[in-house]
This record gives structure tokens, C-alpha cells and sequence, in this order.
């Protein structure tokens, strides 16, 4: 029934069209809702709660619901209660809008926005339990102006994720926690990775997560970039690892990280962390990262080592500061 409904909307000619799942709730198994339309644009509102199927058998792609190659997307409103490995998966789309929807219970990622151009989210409510692994609450690889904000997410690994090829990136007014926090990474897994640039995460509130901003890239990795890259206007409230670069990531590799980090700027990033190292910048040996660190407030809040002060620690990195630091840098 939803695939006849899709159908008949993305045929339909070339005014806007609008398909819309009324109150209820539905149970299915994989949908892919797949363009080009006819529409000019098309809505889908979801009014009630969609459920996937339990029997795992009809799961062909790791991906539950799957929309893609459509231009003018807006989908708003419902709740997807997902058993499929990533329940949402935003392919090949331009101009697209996603608000006002809450996912649940992924097996694995919650949404991954992949080979899009112009991509806007906000209003999302993405909730898993604090120990469920790689339930990402939006993984963002090979795209282009992409916006998320204004939303509610708490996982069992990165509330965002932002992986290679990611161009021209903003992240605003997110609340985090539980979770791994806000990453890009972990890049330089495999061969011929795009580079990322061009991502703004700002006015953000992370609370009781295992990291806050983070960078991280594998050992051994092939070359490529990540520049451009400035967390700002963040609040860290009981985190582990406040401000991380690791460029170990996964290691079991002697060898050096071949991603270059550069103009990467932490600014006014304040709170308390868990940990006495509220600033780790791991970098590689090969490829020193570039980092400025301006108003960073992090105090040291641990259950053990009362007294203690937060401190930073640094390797292969090329600090400049500015305004307050506490902890105070390492050079």
C-alpha cells in the first residue's frame, strides 16, 4: 500500500504532490520510495507510527526505508520505530527538507545522509539506549550543503557522525547525550576518500557522553584531508573527553595517519569533564595537525583525584590560542 501511494504521488504530473500516512500504526518491511518524479516536489507526512516487520528474512539491503535520486523532498511528522540496520537512508536527493520526525530503536545507524546536495534537518528527536552500538543518530558522508539543527539526540555511539566527502557542513543548537558525541570521522579507513571541508558545529550542548567535538582517523590510513573545521559555542556538561583529536583511531597499526588535519579552530568551549585530560590532540607523526584553541573553560569534575585541575595533551600538534584556556595548551 505505501509503494502504490508512492508511486501515484511521483507520477503525478508536474505540480507539487503530497502523500500523506494518516494516524496509526503500520507495520512493513524495506520501502524504497525511489524517483526522479514527475512532481515538482513531493511531501510525505507521516501522521502516526511506522514499525518495522520482525522477520529479519525480508531485510535484502542493510537499510530499512531508503529515499533517493528525488529532487524536492520534504518529509515531516511521524515516528519510525525501526529494526532494519540503518533505518533511514537519504540517497542521491537535492533540495531536500526533514523535520519533526522521531526514530527509535535502529539496529544500527538512524539516518545516513549519503550523495546529497542541499539537505535540511531539524526538529528530530533520534533516541537509543546508551550501550546499543554504532546506533549513529545521523551518519552524513558525500554530500553537499547539508544542515542540521535545532534537534534531540541521544545514542548509543556519535550523535553525528561526518564522514568522508563532506563539503560545506552546518551543525547548530544540537543537544547530545547519552553518546560517543559530535565526530567527523573516523577517515582514512579505505582508498581514494574524499576530503572533508567546510563544517561549522555550533551552539551545542553535550551531556554525560563518552566524547564531546572529536576528529578521529585511523593509523595507516591513505592520504587525504580534513580542513576547515571550527566547534564553537559549545557546552560540555560531564564529559568524558570534552575536545579530542585521535588520529589512533581503531589501531592496531604502527603506522602513521596520511589524513592531514588543518584550520581546525575549538572556540568558547566551556563546562566540566570527567576526565583530568579535558583536551587530547592525538596527532600524526606525518602530517602534524593545525589547531587554535580560544576560550576553552573545562574544569575537572571527577568522582576520583578531588583536587585535581583538567590538563591538556598534545602530540604532533601545532596549537595557536587565544583568550581564556583553561586547561592551559600544550605546545
Amino acid at each position: 500500500a505505501f509503494m502504490k501511494a508512492w508511486v501515484a504521488a511521483c507520477k503525478s504530473g508536474g505540480s507539487p504532490a503530497r502523500l500523506v500516512f494518516p494516524k496509526g500504526t503500520y507495520v512493513t518491511g524495506p520501502l524504497v520510495f525511489a524517483g526522479p518524479c514527475k512532481a515538482s516536489k513531493i511531501t510525505v507526512e507521516v501522521q502516526g507510527t511506522i514499525k518495522a516487520t520482525t522477520d529479519i528474512s525480508e531485510y535484502t539491503s542493510p537499510e530499512w526505508i531508503l529515499f533517493e535520486s528525488i529532487s524536492g523532498l520534504t518529509l515531516t511528522g511521524g515516528t519510525f520505530d525501526g529494526r532494519g540496520e540503518t533505518s533511514i537512508k537519504f540517497s542521491k536527493l537535492t533540495n531536500t527538507v526533514v523535520h519533526g520526525i522521531t526514530s527509535l530503536n535502529s539496529k544500527s545507524f538512524h539516518t545516513h545522509v549519503y550523495m546529497c546536495q542541499n539537505f535540511k534537518a531539524y526538529d528530530l528527536t533520534i533516541t537509543a539506549p546508551s550501550n546499543s552500538p554504532n546506533t549513529d543518530g545521523m551518519h552524513i558522508s558525500s554530500s553537499n550543503l547539508v544542515n542540521v539543527s535545532n534537534s534531540v539526540i541521544g545514542t548509543g555511539d556519535d550523535c553525528i557522525s561526518i564522514g568522508q566527502g563532506v563539503t560545506n557542513l552546518g551543525v547548530t543548537n544540537i543537544i547530545c547525550g547519552p553518546g560517543h558525541g559530535i565526530s567527523v570521522g573516523s577517515l582514512g579507513k579505505y582508498d581514494d576518500e574524499k576530503d572533508v571541508s567546510g563544517v561549522v558545529v555550533s551552539n551545542c550542548t553535550l551531556r554525560n557522553t563518552a566524547n564531546g567535538v572529536r576528529i578521529k582517523t585511523y593509523s595507516g590510513s591513505p592520504p587525504s584531508k580534513a580542513s576547515g573545521i571550527t566547534f564553537r559555542d559549545i557546552i560540555m556538561d560531564v564529559v568524558k573527553n570534552p575536545i579530542i583529536i585521535d588520529q589512533k583511531y581503531g589501531s592496531h597499526k604502527s603506522a602513521a595517519s596520511k589524513v592531514q588535519i588543518s584550520n581546525v579552530h575549538f572556540k568558547n568551549i566551556v563546562g566540566t569533564s570527567t576526565s583530568d585530560v579535558a583536551v587530547s590532540l592525538l596527532c600524526s607523526s606525518q602530517v602534524p595537525c593545525e589547531v587554535e584553541l580560544v576560550d576553552i573553560d573545562l574544569k575537572f569534575q571527577g568522582s576520583s583525584n578531588k583536587g585535581k585541575s583538567a590538563s591538556s595533551s598534545c602530540l604532533n600538534a601545532k596549537v595557536k590560542t587565544g583568550g581564556k584556556l583553561n586547561p592551559p595548551a600544550c605546545r
